[in-house]
């Protein structure tokens, strides 16, 4: 049994090493033209990791041109971890899709990577020039607010020193969205090795028609070739250079567009759903806080263009929403838009509430036609909460409304209302004027004093707490006294909200206290004056 014990642990331990490799492997650029260089990362985590891996495997298909290692430490959750990373810059020996092979370093290996290289740009002109920029557009026909990525690479076959600076790009009618930082790589033009300096910008035109991008100007110091003369420094010379400039066709909103909808041009788009906790994996009870999470993600659009998701409405559901979390993600394509909107759902029913589906319109600019992306309706199954007044199911509520008529239903209200009265009027005439019932728990002045004090405190939790205790030595629960009086629902309802919602600390409770205390005192059982004097009132100001 011990042997096989030995031979388990070493099986968990070989499938947690597979699951959770040690060597992460990552490129800048997936799509490279033949004769540009790439960076390698490789990032291990793996304290016990010594050496460097081993790049035999690269030598089919890649030339290494050099390997530089950086160890650094970082802070997470506040746990400090240290990581290694060598970066090795790789130049492609052909065109076509080559693989990055798996590396391995020590008993840790990396994962294969995918890589697409181009056959180089027939149209470039052969200049002879050391330094020279280019401009292009990934299409040059877009739908207006529709995304086109502008990249400018600028090639030199000389040393720069590091005071190179390039124009901004203004556009009228347009927003533009710089694409990351600047990136530079190596290039083989003729025979001849170029540095290139790549800068993308993401192009949103405001207003169909045709929009002009201008040349922008690079401006930098080229490194004299030349020896410098003994007894002198070594001196460069201005160099500045300009790229063509661009036009780009700006197509208006289609007709197949339904016009009541805010226009949203993407080249894919989804929708993502998440819980916490999940209701499918537990019992959820009135009263209890399920926070939804949406997110809506865009491909080839800013977050700023997205528009707010439809809001949860649904019968027997209180809402919280948060602020809606924005941010953007650069990859090749461009820019990647995410809007995530979180809320807070509290069911305030029991039986069966319904979600309704959520659905966002969007043309998708790729297919070039107009498509819809949903999440279906779902259903919660909420129970009685026996901790707190839960109200009437929602299936009981419908039933019950659409089997009586209003004017039946009132005349019953009114029947019951002047029964009542006539009972009360009664039973006082029978009783003395000051009535004294022993108490086996807190009276009703102790009570009502801790849920004075609690809402002045400010302090929903002690509030909620005081307000139940006070509750139960009512004659209608605190839903039925709700149900009656407008103000009292309003207050309980920013109870709620501070009970499960981020902004809690902000609740004041004078609003709750002063709708306790303005309860109709006709729904109140009050006891006849007394021949010594007024009675106290019954909720203290």
């Amino acid at each position: 049994m011990s042997r096989l014990g030995v031979l388990l642990l070493s099986l968990l331990w070989l499938s947690l090493a597979q699951a959770q490799p040690a060597l992460q492997a990552s490129i800048d650029r997936t799509r490279v033209e033949a004769g540009e260089t790439l960076e390698l990362t490789l990032e291990s985590q793996d304290v016990t990791l010594f050496g460097k891996p081993d790049l035999s495997a690269l030598e089919g298909d890649f030339e290494v041109r050099g390997t530089r290692q950086l160890n650094s430490l970082h802070t997470l959750d506040g746990e400090t971890r240290a990581s290694t990373r060598w970066i090795i810059t790789l130049l492609p020996k052909r065109s076509g899709s080559l693989r990055i092979p798996e590396l391995q370093l020590g008993q840790s290996r990396s994962q294969g990577i995918e890589l697409q290289v181009l056959q180089p740009d027939a149209n470039r002109p052969e200049s002879a020039s050391q330094v020279f920029i280019e401009a292009a557009l990934d299409n040059t026909e877009v739908y207006v607010q529709a995304q086109a990525v502008l990249t400018l690479r600028i090639y030199h076959s000389v040393s720069l020193y590091d005071d190179s600076s390039l124009s901004p790009l203004q556009l009228e009618g347009a927003k533009v969205e710089p694409l990351g930082e600047s990136r530079t790589y190596e290039k083989e033009i003729n025979g001849v090795r170029h540095g290139v300096i790549e800068t993308r910008y993401a192009v949103y035109p405001l207003q169909s028609g045709s929009l002009d991008i201008p040349p922008l100007t690079f401006t930098a110091t080229a490194a004299d070739s030349s020896p410098p003369t003994p007894g002198t420094s070594r001196v460069g010379r201005q160099v500045q250079v300009s790229s063509l400039p661009l036009h780009l066709r700006v197509r208006a909103i289609p007709d197949a567009w339904p016009a009541n909808l805010p226009w949203l041009p993407a080249r894919s788009l989804s929708l993502e759903e998440r819980w916490n906790p999940d209701p499918g994996n537990q019992t959820t009870q009135i009263g209890d806080s399920l926070t939804r999470s949406i997110t809506l993600r865009a491909e080839g659009l800013s977050s700023t263009q997205l528009p707010p998701l439809p809001a949860t409405e649904a019968r027997g559901l209180r809402r919280y929403p948060d602020q809606p979390v924005l941010r953007n993600e650069i990859s090749d394509r461009g820019m990647t838009a995410n809007r995530e909107e979180r809320e807070a759902l509290v069911p305030t029913h029991s039986g069966n509430l319904q979600l309704p589906a959520l659905e966002v319109t969007w043309w998708n600019t790729r297919e070039d036609h107009l498509e819809h992306s949903s999440l279906p309706a779902r259903s919660l199954n909420v129970e009685d909460n026996p901790a707190l007044s839960a109200d009437t199911p929602v299936g009981a509520a419908n039933s019950g409304s659409t089997l009586l008529w209003p004017w039946q239903l009132a005349t019953l209200v009114l029947a019951l209302g002047n029964l009542l009265g006539f009972t009360l009027w009664w039973r006082a005439r029978s009783r003395p004027a000051v009535l004294r019932a022993a108490q086996s728990g807190p009276s009703p002045r102790t009570l009502l004093d801790d849920l004075k004090r609690a809402c002045q405190a400010n302090d929903p939790h002690a509030t909620r707490q005081a307000l139940d205790a006070w509750a139960r030595q009512q004659p209608q629960t605190l839903a039925e006294m709700a149900a009656r009086f407008v103000p009292l629902s309003d207050a309980l309802d920013g109870l709620n909200g501070a009970l499960y919602s981020e902004g809690g600390q902000n609740w004041h409770g004078d609003e709750l206290w002063r709708a306790i205390g303005t309860i109709p005192p006709a729904e109140q059982e009050l006891a006849p004056t007394a021949e010594s004097g007024n009675l106290p009132p019954l909720y203290p100001k």
